[in-house]
């Protein structure tokens, strides 16, 4: 259980240097030009100068830690951005931004745009190479999200067009990482594609009998199904309880805590499920731990108010 009367959680100071040991561990650097020597430190020279502002004698720029990174021009003061990281990353099916609002004393739509600069840090765009390396087992899987028919209001179940469910693809290694996609279909080119591409040859797979599967055994070292529509759900090593068990977390977070994630933003939802599952406490990573490795994703990256709306 983590302490929330750390200092990184109240104190502004506290928290920029908790994040300057977090993102400049192997050494300060300018943002602007890359230079690792020749930086001036500074604060307290004149009042206007405000804590962790260093001057770069290659570029002649200034910055702090935050200069180039998701916090960049942020009215929101840093140990509240520190603090919401813990949240999220501590929350197992998330946490509302009307939460967020409420905790943290910022406006709804602050603690909005906050929610989804933090899951754009959980996003790894780069993957450390395919699953299963090495002979591992990778369940592969696919759902729908977004609500039934009978639950909407007469009127719109009335409208000739009913806008379609998205689909999510989810792979997941057992004992190891999660990946989710938002795809257009789960016709066989889409699905071989996305297996293809994040699954190592090497690797043993394991799904239903949705015939987008079919075909596959070649590609990998094994690849077993299991007739759900027969009741068969468990034959030998063959099952996909693993990535379903990662559905229920994903859907639970979806209709208990979010309600409601349009298809526009999906991807993002996805990328914070992906995250908390790949860095979870049965891999032995604490919230501390899970909060701090979310903290280094902002680095290199800015997400404008346009760009999330």
């Amino acid at each position: 259980m983590s302490d929330l009367s750390n200092p990184i959680y109240n104190d502004e100071n506290a928290a920029r240097e908790h994040l300057e040991a977090l993102l400049w561990k192997d050494g300060r650097y300018c943002p602007h030009c890359g230079a690792t020597e020749g930086m001036v430190k500074v604060e307290g020279t004149k009042k206007s100068h405000r804590p962790g502002l260093y001057y770069c004698n290659s570029c002649g720029k200034q910055f702090t830690v935050t200069v180039g990174t998701l916090f960049e021009r942020s009215h929101i003061p840093l140990h509240k951005w520190v603090l919401a990281f813990h949240l999220m990353s501590a929350s197992k099916k998330g946490i509302s931004a009307h939460q967020l609002h409420r905790m943290l004393g910022i406006t709804y739509k602050s603690a909005w745009f906050m929610t989804h600069r933090i899951r754009e840090a959980m996003h790894n765009p780069q993957y450390p190479g395919p699953m299963g390396k090495g002979g591992g087992t990778v369940e592969a899987d696919e759902t729908f999200v977004g609500g039934k028919k009978e639950n909407r209001s007469k009127a719109k179940r009335a409208q000739a067009f009913q806008p379609r469910k998205a689909i999510v693809v989810s792979l997941v290694e057992r004992g190891g990482e999660a990946r989710s996609f938002h795809v257009k279909s789960t016709s066989a080119r889409t699905l071989r594609l996305k297996l293809r591409l994040h699954i190592s040859q090497t690797a043993h797979l394991r799904t239903d009998e949705w015939q987008g599967y079919y075909g596959l055994k070649r590609d990998f070292a094994s690849h077993e199904t299991v007739n759900h529509s027969a009741e068969e759900y468990v034959r030998g090593d063959a099952h996909t309880n693993t990535v379903e068990g990662f559905f229920s977390i994903f859907k639970r977070g979806v209709v208990g805590v979010y309600h409601h994630i349009s298809e526009q933003h999906l991807s993002r939802y996805l990328s914070e499920f992906d995250f908390r599952y790949s860095n979870r406490a049965a891999l032995k990573i604490t919230d501390d731990m899970r909060a701090a490795k979310a903290l280094a994703g902002i680095k290199g990256k800015r997400l404008t108010y346009r760009r999330v709306a």
